[in-house]
């Protein structure tokens, strides 16, 4: 069974940074694409960035400067480090992998979400 376990969220003051860590476990074959999506309350959820198995990234243009998304392969770990936070960044994190898993199936994994939480 996969499993995509968060952590590093938590309650920052608006300027400040946190780093959210994502590690995936259980029978893995391949992890292709990573990525972190947030949603704030009431709102839809949203991508926040995004890297390739290759390294390439993108991210939605609200983050762009202030947020990089980086994987450790060796690791089975992706990380966001979110830097100059703003209240508006104020939402539950999720991490996001597509994963081949042990007995040769394709799928779309999320975790369970980490709050962040920034305060003005």
């Amino acid at each position: 069974q996969v499993q995509l376990v968060e952590s590093g969220g938590g309650l920052v003051q608006a300027g400040g940074s946190l780093r959210l860590s994502c590690a995936v476990s259980g029978s893995i074959a391949n992890i292709d694409g990573m990525g972190w999506y947030r949603q704030a309350p009431g709102k839809q959820r949203d991508l926040v960035a995004r890297v390739t198995s290759a390294g390439s990234t993108n991210y939605a243009d609200s983050v762009k400067g202030r947020f990089t998304i980086s994987r450790d392969n060796a690791k089975n770990t992706v990380y966001l480090q979110m830097n100059i936070l703003k209240p508006e960044d104020t939402a539950v994190y999720y991490c996001n992998a597509q994963i081949l898993s042990g007995s040769y199936s394709w799928g779309n994994y999320w975790g369970q979400g980490t709050q962040v939480t920034v305060s003005s």
